[in-house]
């Protein structure tokens, strides 16, 4: 397990990128995550959560990011492709990743209620699955987490003075 809060230069680099989409998820009233996905040096795709706006449990960021990489690459195998996220990626989003065949997964902070990443469970590395993910996490992880937190303080200050601009 690789862990660092500083990461290489280019992890930064992915990591702030993937930070600028978590921030447009924000905005959007979306729970900021945010993803993207490098081959041969070149972002090849980003993305982030739209699941109210697409009313769709489907839409995270990782999932989106996925789709417009293997539509770029033209290819649903993205072998040569790291992907960096916000956010340590649930199941749904971990199983997609090693369907893709992604070689290296890039995450920020830690997700103790659906992580499966190193939270609750440790997908990437089973070696009872027939692909594994090369894992380097905390890159960034005091940035991606200060996000999530401001984002659910202003959704509790918005219930709490019974105006909703916020979605859940």
């Amino acid at each position: 397990m690789e862990s660092r809060e500083a990461g290489s230069a280019t992890d930064l680099a992915y990591m702030r990128m993937a930070l600028d989409e978590a921030r447009a998820a924000a905005a959007a009233g979306e729970i900021p995550v945010g993803a993207v996905v490098v081959a041969n040096g070149a972002v090849v795709a980003r993305s982030h959560n739209v699941r109210e706006a697409r009313q769709s449990a489907l839409a995270h960021a990782e999932i989106l990011a996925i789709e417009g990489a293997s539509a770029r690459l033209k290819s649903w195998r993205l072998e040569e492709c790291t992907m960096y996220v916000t956010l340590e990626p649930c199941i749904m989003c971990v199983g997609a990743i090693l369907q893709a065949r992604i070689a290296r997964l890039v995450f920020g902070c830690l997700d103790p209620k659906a992580g499966a990443v190193r939270s609750l469970y440790r997908l990437c590395e089973d070696a009872r699955l027939n692909h594994r993910v090369t894992v380097a996490d905390g890159v960034l992880a005091e940035d991606c987490g200060r996000i999530l937190s401001d984002f659910f303080a202003d959704l509790r200050k918005a219930k709490q003075g019974g105006r909703s601009s916020i979605k859940q």
